[in-house]
């Protein structure tokens, strides 16, 4: 199929997407969901192109704190290892006699974790000039460690986010007398964003001059900018003249590849900043013939909006 004999010549293209024309240098998406670049990088050597801050900024909560602990265990383990090949009886209250090899070591290891958190309980301590001078240096990399531990912590809370869950997908739905491009998104934490702006653009690959190149298309919103993010928030780009996909049938959307990228920022008042996130959707991830259901109801006593989270992606399948 010719897909660029089915693209609306009146929609506006868009030059400054930040992604290149050529689709066959291209793998994949252009965004993933959770609005990282799909961008695998190479030709420097893997040290020099990682930022292990924004690494250990961007990880999970639990690999955070398992990282922590493997590192904390990890480090005392050598410690505990050159504190016994130094020799146990360096560490007055450690009988070098007695006790199994085992014993010896795990209470090497545990002297080890006093001196690296600098408890220092006394009732093991070094003996002789190299085992006081490695302490030193384990109490000097303690202090280190936990300063740039305490440092990430702060980085992780401090940090502003826009907590926005995106619909996992986009509708084909009625819109007053046509149809329009439907996403929804809400924000799932007491936070109080205004002033959310949106930006959709839809990439995809197709037949210019004889050769398959990138296009990308500014999707018009009904609204691009509201006041406040309280509740849940549907991107409605109606499907028109202007439109791209005017002309697009249901077979047009399973035949053709093709993504929406959307862009979208907020200000914050907690974190007195401006956050952003963004997510993308393939044509594969768009249902044709469908609408939202409700988010939002009013409690039993009429006194409260309820906001179910868990209906972000819920949609009634209907007849176009």
């Amino acid at each position: 199929m010719n897909v660029f004999k089915k693209i609306n010549i009146r929609a506006k293209t868009s030059n400054s997407t930040g992604f290149g024309t050529n689709p066959g240098s291209y793998g994949g998406r252009f965004i993933n969901k959770d609005g990282s670049a799909n961008v695998e990088k190479r030709g420097v050597p893997f040290l020099s192109r990682i930022s292990w801050y924004h690494t250990m900024q961007g990880l999970p909560a639990w690999k955070f704190i398992g990282i922590l602990f493997l590192f904390y265990a990890g480090i005392n383990f050598v410690f505990a290892g050159l504190y016994y090949a130094i020799g146990i009886e360096y560490l007055d209250g450690i009988d070098a006699k007695e006790g199994s090899e085992w014993l010896k070591f795990g209470k090497a290891y545990f002297f080890s974790a006093q001196t690296f958190t600098t408890v220092g309980y006394g009732h093991i301590s070094p003996n002789g000039f190299l085992t006081s001078a490695l302490a030193a240096t384990e109490a000097l990399t303690g202090l280190l460690s936990f300063a740039i531990a305490t440092g990430l912590f702060y980085g992780r809370f401090s940090r502003p986010r826009a907590f926005i869950r995106f619909s996992q997908n986009a509708l084909i739905a009625p819109y007053r007398n046509g149809t329009a491009f439907m996403i929804r998104m809400a924000a799932f934490k007491n936070t109080n964003l205004i002033d959310a702006e949106a930006r959709m653009t839809l990439g995809m690959g197709v037949e210019e001059n004889g050769s398959m190149v990138n296009k990308f298309y500014t999707l018009d919103l009904e609204l691009q900018k509201i006041n406040a993010l309280t509740l849940s928030w549907t991107l409605v780009h109606p499907i028109n003249e202007e439109s791209p996909f005017f002309g697009f049938t249901k077979e047009d959307f399973d035949t053709t590849e093709g993504e929406i990228i959307v862009y979208i920022k907020a200000f914050d008042d907690v974190f007195s900043s401006t956050v952003s996130t963004g997510t993308s959707y393939v044509f594969e991830e768009i249902v044709y013939g469908a609408k939202f259901d409700m988010m939002y109801e009013e409690n039993d006593a009429n006194t409260k909006t309820i906001l179910n989270l868990d209906r972000i992606n819920s949609y009634s399948k209907i007849q176009l």
